[in-house]
């Protein structure tokens, strides 16, 4: 399997519906790790990386997971960006400099990056809120690598990692939220600011750094030290998330019930847009596949199903763009074929 077999096809995990997939796409659960020994990735040279590709790929391999390997640092750039468009490497891994790699479940729903900011970063996904499943397939996988090499750990701090935030069990939750009900509503901001007061991290549907497009949130843990996976899992899953749930399912009634005429102009002026333009970016194709994802969910569109929509949020992404192109594009030539993919796959014929 190399990046280029992505390119045209849907992504195996996330066409599958899961519980209350309508607002939560999807769950993902990472595990942080360092090996006993060598310094952090920080302070490695480019030997000592070596030696723990060395160390680490065979033993993800040797796993009865159906995983592949991918040296990332000796393919092109485009194909790096395509993974990180896919959710399998981090943008920090794509920028990364030197040995480094990533093994893939055959169900991209599991990928283990290594010499990313820690030697090795597990991390699994699952559609809806699923969050308990994720753990316990990236707790499996950690438990038999454990059983090959030997983790630093430090017996009051916990698993040791090159960021102090992740200190202890190394945990990172997160779930990927569709909230357009609270946008329209006006009530998106009680909901960053119930996370503040969590301790919880809100961001781009890319992840650090990105932006928030389309509606579209990444809510995650930012406090691992001093509190076990489990508990971590279990507060996601059954008070913050199922919160979130009922406000945003409250607010899209509201919407329906209050302002039926809004809503569905501008679901079927998104709807028109997308199937129309000749032109698009892929900020406006988010803004306006959110407000098509909307529709599809309330029950104003019934020709359009959500998996396709889900699916389109990684094709009509540069790298996906180009690879499924067989060439660079520019800026220009992207928004151009990107209009072209959408009309294609809207199309009411």
């Amino acid at each position: 399997m190399n990046p280029a077999d992505l390119s045209s096809q849907p992504s195996p995990w996330i066409n599958q519906p899961g519980p209350d997939f309508e607002i939560v796409i999807s769950s993902r659960v990472r595990l942080a790790r360092n090996l006993e020994g060598y310094e952090f990735k920080p302070c490695l040279s480019a030997q000592r990386q070596n030696e723990i590709l060395e160390i680490l790929t065979p033993a993800l391999l040797s796993l009865d997971q159906k995983l592949y390997y991918i040296d990332v640092d000796k393919i092109a750039a485009v194909e790096r960006e395509l993974l990180a468009e896919r959710y399998l490497i981090s943008p920090a891994h794509v920028r990364g400099k030197g040995p480094r790699g990533v093994a893939i479940a055959e169900e991209e729903n599991f990928s283990a990056m290594i010499n990313e900011e820690d030697h090795l970063r597990m991390q699994a996904y699952a559609p809806g809120l699923q969050l308990k499943a994720c753990l316990d397939r990236v707790n499996q996988i950690d438990d038999q690598i454990e059983k090959k090499v030997r983790f630093a750990f430090h017996p009051r701090f916990g698993y040791l990692t090159a960021c102090p935030t992740n200190l202890g069990t190394g945990i990172r939750v997160s779930v990927m939220l569709h909230l357009p009900g609270l946008k329209m509503t006006g009530q998106i901001d009680k909901f960053f600011a119930a996370a503040r007061d969590c301790n919880l991290a809100v961001r781009g549907a890319f992840g650090e750094g990105s932006e928030t497009v389309g509606d579209f949130y990444q809510l995650s843990n930012q406090v691992t030290l001093g509190v076990a996976e489990a508990e971590v899992v279990s507060n996601f899953t059954e008070k913050i998330v199922p919160k979130i749930v009922e406000y945003e399912r409250a607010a899209r009634q509201t919407l329906i019930e209050q302002s039926p005429y809004v809503v569905d102009d501008k679901i079927q002026r998104a709807l028109g847009v997308l199937r129309n333009a000749r032109l698009i970016s892929s900020q406006e194709a988010l803004v306006l596949l959110s407000q098509v994802r909307l529709g599809v969910h309330i029950g104003r569109i019934f020709e359009i199903q959500v998996s396709k929509i889900n699916n389109l949020f990684f094709h009509l992404q540069p790298a996906h763009l180009q690879m499924r192109a067989g060439k660079s594009l520019d800026p220009d030539q992207r928004d151009s074929f990107r209009a072209q993919v959408i009309r294609k796959a809207l199309s009411p014929n």
